[in-house]
């Protein structure tokens, strides 16, 4: 099986095994009786195989279920995160509704700790049950066991150690959104920062921002053959952000962090570092045409290729403004090199 087939980036070799796992029981088994190494694969929206491929066992979680509990809900590692999303606001349960349009599954949320418009999954996760595969034992882990932090997890700096079996959000019941605390989506709905809005308004307007991204799965457009934002934005300390405006100007963007630290825009790093939509190969890997933190397949690419454009992007930025910028999805068959970067 080709992973190309599993990916949204459409890119990744053969795996030498394959076991498509529907109920947590066949999950466990694959875990335990499979050969190593062992790849957990859902939606495949994060990932970056590499070209040769998977040597060990890719397992698919392909589980379903969805459970209420008054105001939370227990939901299956395999469920189709977007799906979960919708099912949310059309049962008036607030809380993940700015997270709409994110391609992937509510397994891999956690992880990556996902996060857009003002929202994380941390902000509602209540618990997550997993399979501790150190010592062969299912665990609930409370959010502090999960060491969320932004765009990681306790799960994603230690990818051998846990399987995601199952996620429980603690939601609010309400037909208005949390608290809007992002100021483009506060633009979209015209309210304020810090008001609320309709929930299926606050669905519909994070849709079409994200559209107009090449942020929501479209096979007729090109621009979503990617990964999402391939680089997190950087978190500077103080003294770090000072030499990056010295630098960069006063114009660069600066978000206070609650521990004093400033998160800037690494989209910003990149268009101001000479990296432009649609920047690189238009058959193969290039920039999304939409969004500058997007590296696209364009038809023909390979995963040496967007790597080679990932490096070079990288490159860029440090020797512009002295900045480091790391990779957002998880590299498989591969690593990200950062002396190469």
């Amino acid at each position: 099986m080709l992973l190309s087939d599993s990916t949204t980036l459409r890119l990744g070799g053969p795996a030498a095994a394959f076991v498509a796992a529907t109920t947590d029981t066949q999950l466990l088994e694959a875990l335990t009786a499979a050969e190593r190494p062992i790849l957990l694969l859902a939606g495949g929206s994060n990932l970056v195989v590499a070209d040769e491929g998977f040597p060990g066992t890719v397992v698919q979680v392909a589980t379903r279920g969805i459970e209420r509990d008054g105001d939370a809900l227990h939901v299956a590692a395999g469920e189709p995160w977007d799906a979960l999303v919708a099912h949310t606001v059309g049962e008036g349960l607030a809380g993940i509704e700015a997270l709409s349009g994110i391609p992937g599954s509510v397994g891999a949320t956690p992880i990556q700790n996902v996060g857009a418009y003002g929202q994380e999954v941390s902000d509602t996760i209540m618990s997550v049950r997993a399979f501790d595969r150190t010592t062969a034992e299912t665990v609930d882990l409370a959010p502090e066991d999960c060491g969320f932090t932004y765009r990681s997890s306790a799960f994603k700096r230690d990818p051998e150690r846990y399987a995601v079996l199952r996620v429980s959000f603690a939601l609010h019941a309400s037909r208005s959104s949390r608290p809007i605390r992002y100021a483009e989506l506060a633009r979209a709905l015209g309210v304020e920062v810090g008001e609320t809005a309709p929930l299926l308004a606050v669905r519909e307007a994070v849709l079409q921002l994200r559209r107009s991204k090449g942020m929501v799965l479209d096979a007729n457009d090109p621009d979503t053959t990617s990964a999402g934002s391939f680089f997190t934005n950087p978190i500077l300390d103080a003294t770090a952000f000072a030499a990056l405006r010295e630098r960069a100007g006063e114009n660069v963007p600066g978000f206070p962090e609650p521990d004093g630290r400033v998160k800037t825009s690494a989209a910003w790093l990149i268009d101001h570092a000479g990296f432009t939509k649609g920047y690189g190969n238009p058959a193969g890997i290039a920039i999304s045409t939409k969004h500058v933190l997007a590296l696209t397949n364009r038809g023909a690419g390979t995963t040496a290729e967007l790597v080679a454009l990932a490096q070079e992007i990288a490159r860029g930025v440090e020797a512009t403004f002295g900045v480091a910028l790391h990779p957002e999805p998880v590299f498989v068959g591969h690593a990200w090199d950062p002396i190469a970067a």
